[in-house]
C-alpha cells in the first residue's frame, strides 16, 4: 500500500508514523514545501483534560509538554489595572518548531518517507499511491482544487488578530486588555519555554484601521513580518511586557475563519486536520484535533484494511461529530472577540469583565467546580453591591419593579414569582409605554436586522426590551446590545436552568431571564 501526505505539520507527520508502524510494510510519504526547520508560529497550547485520545495512540506530545514545555492551572485576566484570576484550567504549551521535531524523528524511526522543499503542484503526481492525505493547513490548496467533492465553507471572523512571541515570560495563559488612543487591544499570552512567550494580538477593523495597522502588503512573500505593528504593539503594551520586545515570524494581520467541508473525503483523498476544519484559537487547539484526526484516520484503516474508501466513511462518521461540537462551541468565544472592545469600556468592574469572559464558553457551575473559591468571590462581590444572590435581587428600573430576576412570559406580559407583571408587546417602531419583543434570528445571518430593530427601539425610548426564539447566542447578541450600547434592560427567554439564568445576570449579560408560559 501507498501512502502519500501532502503537509508535513503535526497531523501529518503523526498519522504518517502512526500508519506505517501499524503497516512496516506499506510505503509512506510526507511531501512538504517548505525545509524541516522552517515554522510558522510559535507555541502550540493544550488543556490537560483533552490528550488522552492522542496519549493512548502515543505520549510523544506529551513527554513533549512534560521534557520541553511549560505547564499551569491558572488564567489570568487584566482590565482596568487589575488581575482576576481563576485556578483549575490544567494547561501546557510546548514550542512547535520543538514538537515538529520529535515528530519528524518518530516518522523517520518508523520509516516514513519525507520529501521536504517538495511542493506537490499537480494531483497527476500522486495517481499511483492507494491513499492521498490532504493535511496542509487551513489554507489548503488541494481543497480547493477538489471543492466540487469536499464542499468547503468559511465563516470569516469581523476581528483582526497578528501572532508575536516575546521573550517575557507570562505566569500561564494571560489575557491582557489595552485601551489605547485608537481602540481596545487584547493579547492572548502564555509561555511556551523557559525564554519565549506566544503573544496573539487581538482588534476590531475600525481600531486597527484607525491606528494606521492596515498599510501592510498582505501580498508579501510569506517569512517576513509587519514591523510596524510590531513597533505600535511593543509601545501599546509596553508595561504589560515589562518593556520587553516582540519577536516576528511571518507576523502579520489576518482574519479567523472556521473552515467547514461538506464531505472530508473523494474516492482515495481525504482531508485532515485545518484542511477539514478550525475553530476559533481561544477554545480549540488546530493542532489537537489535527492530532486526533490522524488517531482516527490509522484507526480506521486498520479496521477497514482492504477498502480505503470504506475506512474514510468510517473515519469521516466517527470524527466529524466530535469536531462539530468543538466548532459549536468555540462560536460564542469567538463572537465574545469580535466585541470585547465594547465589554472593556462598558465593565468599569474588573470581576463582572472578568466573569463575562470566563463565562463566555464556562457557565458559573463548571467554572465553581474548577475552582470553588474564585466562584464565591464573584458571588460575594455582587451580593456585597446588591444585597442579595443575582435571581434573587429585586429588578427596578422606570416604572417596572419586579422581586427578583426569574420571570415567566407570556405574549403579553413578564410575570415575576409573586405574580406583579410587566407588560409586553411586539415592536412596531413606535414609542411604547410597555417592553417589545425583538425576535432573535435563528442564524447569525439573520443579527443585522434584529440589531437595528434594537436600534430603532432605543431611538423611540422603549424602557425595556425582551428577546425571545432563535439561538442561544443570538439572543444574547440581542440583550447585550440593547443593555451596552443603548443602556435599555433586556430580558432574555429560555429554556434557562438556574445555573444558566445566574450566568446571565452575573456576568452582565441580562437584566432579567425567563422562559415561556
Amino acid at each position: 500500500m501507498k501512502i502519500a501526505c501532502i503537509g508535513a505539520g503535526p497531523g501529518g507527520l503523526f498519522f504518517a508514523t502512526l500508519l506505517k508502524r501499524n503497516r512496516p510494510g506499506a510505503e509512506v510519504v510526507v511531501f512538504e514545501r517548505n525545509r524541516p526547520d522552517d515554522t510558522f508560529g510559535f507555541g502550540v497550547v493544550f488543556s490537560d483534560a483533552t490528550l488522552d485520545a492522542i496519549d493512548a495512540a502515543d505520549p510523544v506530545l506529551s513527554d513533549a509538554l512534560a521534557k520541553y514545555g511549560r505547564h499551569w492551572d491558572d488564567i489570568e485576566v487584566r482590565v482596568h489595572g487589575a488581575r482576576e484570576r481563576i485556578g483549575g484550567m490544567g494547561m501546557a504549551a510546548v514550542v512547535r518548531k520543538t514538537l515538529l521535531s520529535l515528530l519528524q524523528d518518530q516518522a523517520r524511526a518508523a520509516g516514513v518517507t519525507m520529501r521536504f522543499q517538495h511542493e506537490v503542484r499537480d494531483p497527476a503526481e500522486l495517481d499511483g499511491f492507494d491513499l492521498v492525505v490532504v493535511c496542509d493547513g487551513a489554507n489548503s490548496r488541494f481543497r480547493n482544487v477538489f471543492a466540487e467533492d469536499f464542499g468547503p465553507t468559511a465563516e470569516v471572523a469581523s476581528a483582526k488578530f497578528i501572532w508575536f512571541g516575546t521573550p517575557h515570560l507570562f505566569d500561564g495563559l494571560t489575557f491582557v486588555h489595552q485601551d489605547g488612543p485608537h481602540g481596545v487591544f487584547a493579547a492572548h499570552a502564555y509561555p511556551i519555554s523557559d525564554g519565549l512567550s506566544t503573544f496573539i494580538v487581538e482588534t476590531n477593523a475600525e481600531a486597527w484601521a484607525a491606528a494606521g495597522l492596515d498599510t501592510f502588503d498582505p501580498a508579501t512573500p510569506p517569512g517576513s513580518s509587519d514591523e510596524k505593528s510590531k513597533k505600535y504593539l511593543e509601545d501599546l503594551f509596553r508595561d504589560q511586557l515589562d518593556g520587553q520586545g516582540l519577536v516576528g515570524n511571518n507576523s502579520r494581520w489576518g482574519n479567523f475563519a472556521t473552515r467547514r467541508a461538506r464531505s472530508w473525503r473523494r474516492g482515495h483523498w481525504v482531508l485532515l486536520g485545518d484542511a477539514a476544519h478550525t475553530a476559533h484559537f481561544s477554545v480549540g487547539s488546530g493542532t489537537k484535533m489535527a492530532m486526533e484526526d490522524a488517531v482516527a484516520l490509522a484507526e480506521a484503516l486498520g479496521e477497514s484494511p482492504y477498502s480505503v474508501p470504506g475506512a474514510l466513511e468510517i473515519y469521516e462518521e466517527r470524527r466529524r461529530p466530535g469536531v462539530e461540537k468543538i466548532q459549536n462551541s468555540a462560536r460564542p468565544s469567538l463572537s465574545w472577540w469580535e466585541h470585547f472592545g465594547r465589554y472593556v469600556r462598558s465593565f468599569d468592574a474588573p470581576e463582572q469583565f472578568g466573569f463575562h469572559f470566563l463565562s463566555r464558553s464556562i457557565p458559573r457551575a463548571k467554572l465553581a467546580v474548577r475552582d470553588a473559591s474564585y466562584v464565591e468571590r464573584i458571588d460575594g462581590w455582587w451580593q456585597s453591591r446588591h444585597g442579595a444572590a443575582p435571581l434573587d435581587t429585586p429588578f427596578q428600573d422606570g416604572p417596572f419593579r419586579l422581586p427578583g430576576r426569574r420571570v415567566t412570559a407570556t405574549p403579553d406580559a413578564l410575570v415575576g414569582s409573586d405574580g406583579t407583571q410587566i407588560p409586553m408587546s411586539v415592536f412596531t417602531g413606535q414609542p411604547s409605554a410597555a417592553g417589545v419583543w425583538i425576535d432573535a434570528p435563528d442564524t447569525e445571518d439573520g443579527l443585522p436586522l434584529a440589531l437595528d430593530r434594537v436600534r430603532e427601539a432605543a431611538q423611540v425610548s422603549v424602557p425595556l426590551i425582551g428577546t425571545r426564539g432563535g439561538t442561544a447566542l443570538t439572543r444574547m447578541l440581542i440583550a447585550e446590545e440593547a443593555r451596552l450600547a443603548h443602556q435599555i434592560p433586556a430580558a432574555v427567554l429560555g429554556p434557562y436552568d438556574d445555573d444558566k439564568a445566574t450566568t446571565l445576570v452575573l456576568s452582565g449579560r441580562a437584566d432579567l431571564v425567563g422562559d415561556v408560559a
